[in-house]
């Protein structure tokens, strides 16, 4: 089980705290058994808070990663009086990186030389 964070430990403490003040002014028991009723409710709603406040939201199984390029549809350009497109009259222009070649790109580091690394003086 991860470890709380500093929001998830301020938000839950300060809801144990808040809810029990508030929960002993409206009931105003003295009895202890009603103050271990309180207390009881005051730190379950503490431990509700702290694990639902700051956790990291989860996306749903088919949820593209963060950063993943859409597949989009490109439509050629064709100069006017051209009906249809054959690799003669094709149009000359540098391909677009598709999603897999972007993925690929984000993934794999550009390969580095001895000439670009700085040199190291001891």
């Amino acid at each position: 089980m991860p470890r709380p964070t500093a929001a998830q430990l301020f938000y839950g403490s300060a809801t144990v705290v808040v809810s029990t003040i508030a929960m002993l002014l409206l009931s105003q028991t003295s009895t202890g058994r009603g103050i271990a009723v309180i207390a009881t409710a005051a730190l379950a709603l503490g431990l509700l808070v702290a694990l639902t406040a700051a956790s990291p939201r989860r996306r749903g199984r088919h949820a593209a990663p963060a950063g993943a390029a859409r597949p989009t549809a490109r439509t050629p350009r064709v100069s006017p009086g051209v009906t249809e497109i054959t690799p003669g009259n094709a149009p000359r222009s540098a391909p677009e990186p598709g999603p897999a070649d972007a993925a690929a790109a984000a993934r794999a580091p550009e390969p580095r030389t001895a000439a670009v690394e700085q040199p190291v003086h001891h």
